[in-house]
């Protein structure tokens, strides 16, 4: 057994993977995250409803993983973030999955919600980069990340796609259970950049349009009745890092059911509220960013995760690694 493969079930076997560190052997049962060891991806598309720069003319190759350490209460993913749905593929089959989306003309290969399944994507990648993957590759996140475990992708990811969820943390202690994410949240985003420097962009040979081929974007997702701690988020954002990244302000929330216990998010973000954040950024100086207009906080913008994608719906049965 290589000594990189070892390595990889050690991880999975006392999985420190995430900031919950819960050390559980995920070889026989699952985490935080509900997840085991086996890979569970829940749907593989192009998908068009990106950064523009990460969407393109084709379309970003999305692959949403089942499965999440953070869990939100307001998830617009829940169906596969604690609903258990999912393909189990193997390393094999997950690199060979990347390799048919690039194949497809996808923009890159842009993995969702990926963190607990770091170790075997890492491997996947190499595989997949062996073989032939050349477009960028996206770690799209909740920003709730350990820099040990952002340091196994190093060479292997070139566009970090992270949260910023909360400034407070009496915020992110109730809506995510987590009172300590800013704090691995920033540092996790100060080693992305270090990862990948700043931002390059490069015309896409077919459209022109400007591509994203390494940085960071960091998101921030408005919530109602929250824009003074968006305003915190905008401003530790723009204060540490200038223009060497990009800020996406989302207006997106969209109000899920179950949140009887939150009236406060049962509501939409008001246009009041988003253009408050957005005066705000304008504001302190902040250009490099991407702002949302138009009814976007819609359930239609959700991916439907009751069928897998025609990527998925084509695999065959896992492969022994």
């Amino acid at each position: 057994m290589s000594e990189q493969m070892a390595d990889r079930q050690t991880l999975i076997k006392i999985c420190e993977l995430c900031p919950r560190q819960c050390h559980v052997d995920r070889t026989i049962g699952s985490g935080y995250c509900g997840e085991r060891e086996s890979v569970s991806v829940a749907r593989a598309s192009l998908h068009k409803w990106e950064e523009p720069c990460i969407s393109g003319e084709s379309g970003s190759g999305t692959v949403f993983f089942s499965g999440c350490s953070l869990k939100c209460v307001f998830c617009q993913n829940k169906k596969i973030s604690v609903g258990g749905k999912g393909k189990k593929l193997s390393v094999v089959q997950l690199s060979n999955l990347f390799l048919r989306l690039q194949e497809d003309k996808a923009e890159n290969i842009n993995l969702v919600t990926p963190t607990h399944f770091t170790s075997q994507i890492a491997a996947a990648l190499q595989k997949a980069k062996a073989k032939g993957l050349t477009v960028p590759v996206v770690y799209n996140t909740s920003g709730y990340e350990r820099v040990e475990t952002l340091r196994l992708l190093e060479g292997l990811v070139d566009i970090y796609l992270p949260d910023l969820k909360y400034y407070s943390s009496q915020l992110s202690e109730r809506y995510s259970n987590a009172p300590d994410y800013f704090k691995y949240a920033s540092l996790a985003i100060e080693e992305m950049v270090r990862q990948t420097g700043n931002p390059i962009f490069a015309a896409n040979e077919s459209s022109k349009k400007q591509m994203m081929k390494r940085g960071v974007i960091v998101r921030h997702m408005v919530l109602p009745g929250h824009t003074k701690d968006s305003k915190e988020v905008i401003k530790y954002l723009y204060d540490t890092y200038g223009e060497h990244i990009y800020i996406s302000i989302l207006n997106q929330y969209t109000p899920m059911p179950d949140l009887e216990d939150y009236p406060e998010l049962n509501r939409r973000v008001t246009k009041r509220e988003y253009n408050k954040v957005i005066d705000y950024a304008i504001c302190l100086g902040v250009q490099n960013a991407w702002i949302q207009e138009g009814d976007t906080a819609r359930e239609s913008f959700i991916p439907d995760f009751d069928v897998f994608g025609d990527y998925l719906s084509q695999m065959e049965k896992p492969s022994t690694l």
